[in-house]
């Protein structure tokens, strides 16, 4: 995941946001390696988002599922998740948002987190961003 996929990213899901009438939207990506790449935070985003945005990518990255995926194990195997939860030294938010970013192999390249609206919407601005540069999204 390179800096200007990354800005591209997230002007994207910005842009859509602002299309959809959302919220103000926290757009964060990082690398495959769970590295922050690129992070905006809009005007009016409440405290905290950034540290919520990272948390839905790098969840997602951690168990190589969307945070909308993690959301439905946690509420299957919530002990799991606390868990996981726990050794990530609670860098994992288990609500959708957070989505993973493929190549057209399926090579993850890492992980987009949204937050700010519904996590519904935020998610489909995190696909949003993804899918505008030309990169596959995975939500589960």
């Amino acid at each position: 995941m390179d800096l200007e996929t990354a800005r591209g990213i997230v002007a994207a899901a910005r842009a859509h946001g602002r299309d959809a009438g959302l919220k103000p939207l926290t757009v964060v990506v990082l690398d495959a390696g769970g590295h922050l790449v690129a992070a905006e935070r809009e005007d009016g985003s409440s405290i905290g988002r950034v540290q919520v945005g990272v948390g839905k990518a790098y969840g997602a990255l951690a168990l190589g599922m969307g945070s909308r995926g993690i959301m439905a194990r946690a509420e299957q195997q919530a002990y799991f998740v606390s868990s996981v939860t726990s050794a990530l030294g609670g860098a994992l938010v288990p609500v959708p948002g957070g989505v993973l970013v493929t190549d057209d192999t399926g090579a993850v390249l890492g992980a987009v987190g949204v937050t700010g609206d519904t996590s519904d919407h935020d998610e489909e601005a995190a696909v949003a961003g993804i899918t505008a540069v030309g990169l596959r999204a995975r939500v589960d």
